[in-house]
């Protein structure tokens, strides 16, 4: 397949752009600075741009099957980019008439899990409370993705890790898989990339975790 990535250099975009070319895929990573991204390849392509302008990204995005994304808040003061920036990426989509888009977003973005004890309850409500302003710009990214004319996908993991491809974790469509509490970004990686063909995750929220 074509792909294109972006956020290519943050945890996650970097996985999938290395899992995706030791799969055989083609794959356009789109940098703000091609010198952050240590990934190389003969099928891999590094397109500079700096996510302001739809037109400036139609031809990162022409022609490809998939569109990935694993824009997204560094911290708190970052909060806003991820729709702010998926804005862009959904106007040069539905200008090339590129459909498929696979985005991470965060397990407090959905719904609770059934069967959670208090002990998570809690920690959830911690973290969401800490974090609200990150967690309302992904809302609001999911809400601009729902009103888009894309076949999406939102992947919504718990706390990441800096751990090895496992490829053995849990996914829902539509909730959160009950006391998933980590994941490693290897494996949001594995997982997005084995949804691109999933029609089951299509205008679908998926939570991912161990």
């Amino acid at each position: 397949m074509k792909l294109t990535v972006f956020g290519a250099t943050g945890g996650i975009g970097r996985e999938i752009v290395r899992q995706a070319l030791d799969a055989g895929h083609r794959v356009t990573a789109v940098v703000r600075d091609p010198a952050r991204l240590d990934v190389t390849g003969s099928a891999l392509e590094v397109f500079r741009a700096d996510l302001t302008d739809p037109q400036e990204l139609r031809a990162a995005v022409a022609g490809r099957d998939a569109v990935l994304s694993g824009l997204g808040a560094r911290s708190r003061k970052d909060a806003g980019v991820a729709a702010r920036l998926t804005r862009t990426v959904l106007g040069a989509m539905e200008a090339e008439d590129v459909r498929r888009l696979l985005v991470v977003s965060a397990g407090p973005v959905g719904p609770e899990p059934k069967n959670d004890g208090l002990l998570d309850r809690s920690m959830r409500g911690l973290v969401s409370a800490i974090l609200k302003d990150v967690y309302a710009d992904l809302r609001e990214m999911e809400a601009g993705l729902a009103r888009s004319g894309t076949d999406w996908t939102s992947v919504r993991p718990p706390r990441l890790q800096d751990k090895p491809l496992t490829g053995r974790y849990r996914t829902v469509v539509g909730g959160f898989p009950p006391k998933g509490r980590f994941i490693a970004r290897a494996d949001v990686a594995h997982a997005m990339l084995s949804m691109i063909d999933d029609m089951g995750t299509v205008k679908q929220g998926v939570g991912v975790a161990y």
